[in-house]
């Protein structure tokens, strides 16, 4: 009988171990390729995200993404695509992450989990210098906004939901096009977040920032919904990056205060 019992026990803890291993297996940080940390983006959203005269990339997001892959052991793989296509990347296995001024929301936490907040994203309105333009008027003009963007998404919306209705906005491919098309007069005004927009109005003469705040926004990082491990290993290294003031670092290099 006492060897019986002595068998049971040794089998219950043989079982209980191989569980253990593979609950620890499952929290084990994986990523798509071996020893690389996968980022899809849309490298037209400066200073978050840009291309350089070389090729590479540059930015906020990217450099971020950098220091993040460093503190993970891992070399960063970026990946430049259309808004939407980054978003959907790491849905299809493509990318480990998507990095791309990306708003936190409740229907993008539907498909996909999200770090905590390493930046907020301020929304404004770009018109023309001497437009009649304002933050009152806009559900009567033609508003151009980045496709698959918060700013399109809620511009877009119904009235009843805060929005202008979809005949009052028109989507292009990237911010860029969208200010091209309002210095051709296509479209009144565009949306886009603060920090682009003045990159945009300094390289645009004739152009300005209607006062005021459209939306304020917190940006984080996406990752395929369930993959907890990379959601919790991305955190604690924010929290260190940002304890260490390289987050801060990062963020005021490319924007100041003026």
């Amino acid at each position: 009988m006492k060897k019986l019992l002595a068998l049971t026990l040794a089998l219950i803890m043989v079982l209980a171990l191989a569980a253990c291993g593979a609950e620890t297996a499952d929290s084990e940080l994986k990523t798509i390729e071996e020893g690389k940390l996968i980022m899809s983006t849309n490298a037209a959203f400066p200073p978050y995200e840009m291309t350089t005269d070389d090729g590479g990339f540059a930015g906020i997001d990217v450099e971020i993404a950098t220091e993040i892959a460093k503190k993970l052991g891992l070399e960063l793989e970026i990946l430049d695509m259309d808004f939407d296509a980054a978003l959907l990347a790491v849905n299809e296995g493509k990318s480990d992450i998507v990095m791309a001024g990306v708003t936190v929301n409740e229907d993008r936490k539907l498909v996909m989990d999200f770090t905590n907040s390493y930046s907020t994203g301020v929304q404004v309105v770009i018109i023309k210098e001497g437009s009649d333009v304002t933050m009152d008027n806009l559900g009567e003009k033609m508003i151009g906004a980045q496709r698959g963007t918060t700013g399109y998404i809620y511009a877009s919306d119904t009235p009843e939901n805060g929005g202008y209705g979809e005949d009052h906005v028109t989507p292009y491919d990237n911010g860029a096009t969208a200010v091209q098309a309002l210095i051709n007069g296509q479209v009144d005004c565009v949306i886009i977040d603060s920090a682009p927009a003045a990159e945009y109005v300094k390289a645009n003469p004739g152009l300005t920032i209607l006062e005021g705040e459209w939306v304020t926004e917190d940006y984080a990082i996406g990752c395929d919904k369930g993959n907890t491990a990379l959601v919790e290993a991305i955190n604690e290294a924010l929290e260190a990056l940002t304890a260490d003031g390289t987050v801060k670092k990062i963020v005021d290099k490319h924007i100041t205060a003026e």
